[in-house]
């Protein structure tokens, strides 16, 4: 079974990236945010995302170096909003699909 939720969640994880994203924001914030939303994610997971998803043009960063610790701060580039449109009124549309399933069974 809980290979089958990481299959089904891995995908959502995405979305809620560049969602909460919109607003800059660094890796181990990120993840508290996502937990606190209902999204758990375990950071070996979640850095290895957010390098994918700035290499395919989705997230930006930038180093914060005002701070005693430096911190890569990401943020939602404008391809990753549209992404994130698209993907967003794909999952709407999912979401109402499952639900006339459901009715069904």
């Amino acid at each position: 079974m809980a290979t089958h939720l990481q299959e089904l969640r891995r995908g959502t994880v995405v979305l809620a990236c560049l969602l909460v994203l919109r607003e800059a924001n660094y890796g181990y914030a990120l993840l508290e945010v996502l937990e606190r939303r209902g999204f758990a994610v375990d950071a070996n997971t979640l850095y290895p995302l957010l390098r994918r998803l700035e290499k395919q043009g989705l997230l930006v960063s930038e180093w914060n170096t005002d701070e005693s610790r430096p911190r890569k701060f990401y943020r939602t580039s404008e391809a990753g909003g549209v992404m994130a449109g698209e993907l967003a009124r794909d999952w709407v549309g999912l979401d109402l699909a499952f639900r006339g399933l459901k009715g069904e069974l």
